[in-house]
């Protein structure tokens, strides 16, 4: 193995794993990924620093795996041999969570526990320190005790997507004060890019927003417009990620804004920035609300100020105008394919 420091990423495919990947690059990491097989390829938000692994200095590899199977999780830590691993797979939709609990609970909090074990025993066979980063997050608030959360506030999850979050953050503390691992959480609040899934409320209003705006479609359709989030930029919280892997004792991070906005603010935000009322366009459609709802979320990110150094370096307002930039440019390619009478997929506002 080489002298150049190696990290293993679950979840590379998702838009926290590609940006990590990015910011690992350009640190001069080796990095790899874990993926899932499917029949069609995944890896689109990786194709712009993606290479042949077979070339000589190709610095970023992908392996199949799944956070399910804890026997491939061992193969792929023993051949890897990484010195540290960022553990951001999972079922990560909140709604899906509740049509597929079994699922979700299995590859986010067994999920944690199979990597965990897997990194011990190499740690154990080798001698050689891996250092662990649990992606924890604001759901596990839940029905908020206290606002602004921090790190010492009490979870109460509301769903079994924060449930399952719950568990891998409790077992990676464990793992921490158990077995001595250098194995740190990122309590991380909602954090968005142009490369958020379509399924997730602040992606399907923008990409509402550009198809809207060249009369491609004419509503969409939301759940709990009045529900709140601190809303960051993917981007500056992956920085966050590694600077905890760098401490010389493992900790818990709360990492957020500190600032709260609606679903409504957020929409009529994205709507506005391209002279579009969001009042003539956005509906209420009850399939979208949660069986048990998350009213607020607001972090407190003092301790990683103080302890780190970190700041987010983007506000919501240019958050959301990056956003619907990206997405405007995607509605006008689509427009022009559709004009020139390519066969695109049909969008109802109720599709996502």
């Amino acid at each position: 193995m080489s002298d150049t420091k190696r990290a293993l990423i679950t979840g590379i495919t998702g838009q926290d794993g590609s940006y990590l990947a990015e910011f690992l690059l350009a640190k001069g990491y080796e990095v790899h990924g874990i993926i899932r097989r499917a029949s069609s390829f995944n890896t689109e938000r990786l194709d712009d620093i993606y290479q042949d692994p077979h070339l000589d200095g190709a610095r970023l590899k992908l392996h199949y795996g799944d956070l399910c199977d804890a026997n491939n999780i061992n193969k792929v830590i023993d051949t890897v041999q990484p010195h540290e691993v960022y553990n951001l797979g999972a079922q990560s939709h909140v709604r899906v969570s509740f049509d597929m609990p079994i699922y979700t609970a299995d590859t986010v909090g067994m999920g944690a526990l199979r990597l965990l074990e897997a990194i011990r025993d190499f740690q154990d066979k080798s001698g050689q320190q891996v250092r662990y980063y649990q992606a924890s997050s604001s759901e596990m608030y839940g029905k908020v005790i206290e606002t602004p959360q921090k790190e010492t506030t009490p979870f109460w999850p509301r769903s079994p997507y924060s449930c399952a979050k719950v568990m891998a953050h409790w077992a990676t503390v464990n793992f921490r004060e158990s077995y001595g691992m250098h194995a740190s959480c990122g309590i991380l609040f909602n954090h968005e890019s142009p490369r958020r899934g379509e399924t997730f409320v602040t992606r399907k209003i923008t990409r509402a927003v550009g198809r809207i705006k060249l009369g491609m479609q004419d509503k969409v359709y939301l759940g709990n417009l009045d529900a709140k989030r601190d809303w960051g930029f993917a981007g500056d919280y992956v920085k966050m990620m590694w600077m905890m892997l760098q401490m010389p004792e493992a900790d818990d991070y709360v990492v957020a804004t500190g600032r709260t906005i609606s679903v409504r603010e957020f929409a009529e935000m994205a709507f506005n920035s391209v002279g579009l009322n969001f009042n003539d366009h956005v509906e209420f459609d009850p399939r979208y609300l949660r069986p048990a709802e998350v009213d607020l979320l607001l972090g407190d990110p003092t301790k990683a100020k103080e302890k780190l150094g970190w700041v987010p370096e983007t506000t919501v307002e240019e958050l959301a105008a990056m956003m619907v930039e990206h997405d405007m440019e995607l509605a006008s390619r689509e427009k022009t394919l559709k004009d020139a009478g390519h066969k695109l997929p049909e969008f109802t506002g109720h599709d996502q």
